[in-house]
């Protein structure tokens, strides 16, 4: 299912006629937080929030959690079981271009429970 959100946003940034860069930096941040959820939690809930000055996105999920987002934050750091490694993902990139496309990243983890990411774009 993951790309599903990031698909289904992106077309409806399109239809609003927000600029293709833009376009590009939401459909990456989500579509690198669905691969998360994904690969790591049981299950988890994702709204977008658009209006004419910002893209927010809201990622919840049930799941194991971070234990050190600092250290998850570094590019290579990967927790991804040897499945997910073996379809392709889990390089430990995830975390460090949703940061590098957001405008405002905001990660909340509790361990052994799971982790929000709330991403805001910014609409020039």
């Amino acid at each position: 299912m993951a790309g599903t959100a990031s698909s289904q946003v992106k077309r409806a940034l399109k239809q609003l006629g927000v600029d293709a860069s833009v376009i590009k930096r939401v459909v990456v941040a989500l579509y690198e937080a669905e691969v998360n959820i994904v690969a790591h939690a049981y299950k988890g809930i994702i709204t977008a929030d658009i209006d004419p000055e910002r893209v927010f996105l809201r990622l919840v999920d049930e799941g194991p959690g971070i234990e050190d987002i600092e250290k998850a934050m570094t590019p290579g750091f990967s927790t991804a079981s040897q499945e997910v490694r073996e379809m392709g993902f889990g390089a430990g990139m995830g975390l460090p271009n949703i940061s590098r496309n957001a405008d405002v990243l905001n990660i909340h983890s509790i361990p052994g429970k799971g982790t929000t990411l709330e991403i805001t774009i910014l609409i020039k």
